[in-house]
């Protein structure tokens, strides 16, 4: 039986408007630009090019540095002298994400769902590099896998992207497609033949008509997987659920156990959110 807990309901906190009067420190603005550009280019810089893209120069740059090094929103490779955000700048990124509605919402499900099925269970959404792994419930027997929370799963080669990709607008799905493309943020899409541009539509309709996504072995051999969407209010997709396994010990059958309980926890999920499937029109033939 899947939980039936009330929902959570997350404080609305409206945020400052720019300029509004209020006291405020100029050095954290200034040095803002620098964290921002980081954000952006999803990839290590250098020093000269943060700082052109921050509009600033070098010299000016480099002591926001220190000071975000120091207290871990930046870390610096001291092999090559780039940087790139550090870990205290992608604790801040999860906990917001852990933060919306709907994740919230579904995490008791995921967890009650995850002890159930006794596979690896994880909760996806939409990150600024793609779909990003923001709650994983690990299996009760090892498994191997280069997925944390914080992975970015590619739209073009893993279950999770393949369901992001089927159910956001076409524009919005193509824009992430192009983004991953030498995107070192998104791990899985390392070293992935691309496939063609029909070969892309004709499996999304395919996802699309069981409701599900479903990765054979690909991109880790011995691994399969299931991913479906969690859809709100408004009938867009609000995140992904992903199951995991070894082929050995994973049923992958799209008429499974594990992908019926998938689709009957994601249901639950959806309509908690105040999701509402459209109606079947049925056609009477005489």
């Amino acid at each position: 039986m899947l939980l039936d807990e009330s929902s959570i309901m997350a404080d609305q906190k409206i945020p400052a408007p720019p300029n509004d009067g209020r006291r405020s420190i100029q050095s954290v603005e200034t040095g803002f630009p620098l964290l921002a550009g980081l954000v952006d280019a999803g990839v290590p810089l250098t020093l000269r090019d943060l700082a052109t893209r921050a509009g600033m120069t070098s010299a000016k740059a480099h002591p926001y540095l220190v000071s975000f090094v120091r207290v871990g929103l930046v870390q610096q490779n001291r092999a090559t002298g780039q940087y790139e955000l550090g870990p205290f700048a992608l604790q801040m990124g999860l906990v917001s994400l852990q933060r919306l509605d709907p994740v919230r919402i579904a995490l008791p499900y995921v967890d009650q769902l995850a002890s159930q099925i006794g596979h690896t269970l994880a909760i996806a959404v939409l990150g600024s590099h793609g779909p990003t792994m923001i709650h994983i419930c690990e299996a009760s027997y090892p498994v191997h896998v280069n997925m944390r929370k914080g992975t970015v799963m590619s739209m073009l080669h893993t279950a999770t992207g393949h369901v992001f990709a089927a159910w956001l607008p076409p524009k919005i799905a193509q824009h992430y497609i192009e983004r991953e493309a030498g995107d070192t943020a998104v791990v899985t899409s390392i070293g992935q033949h691309q496939p063609s541009a029909e070969a892309m539509k004709t499996l999304l309709a395919d996802i699309r008509a069981h409701g599900l996504a479903r990765a054979l072995g690909n991109p880790l051999p011995g691994i399969d997987a299931f991913s479906i969407p969690v859809f709100d209010h408004s009938g867009n997709i609000a995140l992904a659920l992903t199951c995991l396994g070894p082929s050995t010990l994973f049923d992958s059958r799209w008429e499974s156990p594990i992908a019926h309980s998938l689709k009957e926890c994601a249901d639950a999920i959806s309509r908690r959110l105040g999701y509402k499937p459209p109606k079947l029109t049925v056609i009477q033939t005489s």
